[in-house]
């Protein structure tokens, strides 16, 4: 008589009942025990694919691609009450479930950002357009403007320079078209420093209601050259602390 030896490969009933409840491809809608429902591919028993979900406390939604059970690829996210008005939407990139790469955001339908993220922060290059009517383009970093930019006021006047922490910082120029006069020079923090406020030609300028005494330094340049070098080592020692 033949003997068969039994196999060490048998899988328990717990296993096999658990790979058939895996979702993989296409499915219907999926309810969680919080009552959260997804709709969409799947893959491994995870969210891989395109989907939609929806979360039930907050009413949240996002549409589109999931990799690995998360938000990766592109895809909008929105959350609040589109009835009133009043809600926040981004459409972009995103990877590891966080907005990274090119997106626009839309904070309660107010101020836009649009350009790229970096682990949910603003982070690169981008523009923001303020409900007041400013409108900011230029570096960002950690959700801040930082580097180099311009931004317009609502009144027309406009800067373009340098920022650190969401503050002019560095070196720049104020333009005012309406009285047709510039500030160049060095920032601290938003607060202007050391710079020369000259009058420039403009057909939108009105005469300026008060003249610009004339300088009675002995060497102008030298002495924005000094504030340049305190600036740069006031910077130097923010960056160490």
């Amino acid at each position: 008589m033949q003997y068969l030896r039994p196999s060490h490969n048998k899988q328990s009933l717990s296993t096999l009942l658990d790979k058939k409840t895996q979702k993989n491809g296409l499915r219907n809608t999926v309810y969680s025990v919080c009552g959260n429902k997804y709709t969409g591919e799947w893959q491994n028993n995870k969210k891989h694919g395109w989907g939609i979900q929806v979360w039930k406390k907050t009413g949240a939604i996002y549409k589109g691609d999931w990799k690995c059970g998360m938000r990766d690829g592109c895809g909008m996210y929105s959350i609040g009450n589109p009835q009133s008005n009043e809600y926040t939407e981004y459409y972009g990139e995103w990877k590891n479930g966080k907005k990274h790469g090119f997106g626009i955001f839309s904070y309660n339908c107010s101020d836009i950002y649009e350009g790229e993220w970096s682990e949910n922060t603003r982070c690169g290059w981008g523009i923001m357009y303020c409900a007041n009517g400013d409108t900011y383009e230029g570096e960002w970093w950690k959700d801040k403007r930082h580097g180099k930019g311009i931004i317009q006021y609502a009144n027309g006047n406009f800067y373009e320079g340098s920022w650190r922490d969401g503050n002019k910082n560095g070196y720049g120029k104020l333009f005012y078209p309406d009285k047709g006069q510039l500030y160049e020079g060095l920032w601290v923090d938003g607060v202007a420093k050391c710079g020369t406020l000259a009058n420039f030609r403009c057909e939108a300028s009105r005469p300026p209601k008060y003249q610009i005494p004339q300088l009675q330094l002995v060497d102008m340049q030298e002495v924005l050259t000094e504030a340049q070098s305190a600036f740069e080592n006031h910077t130097i020692t923010a960056t160490q602390e």
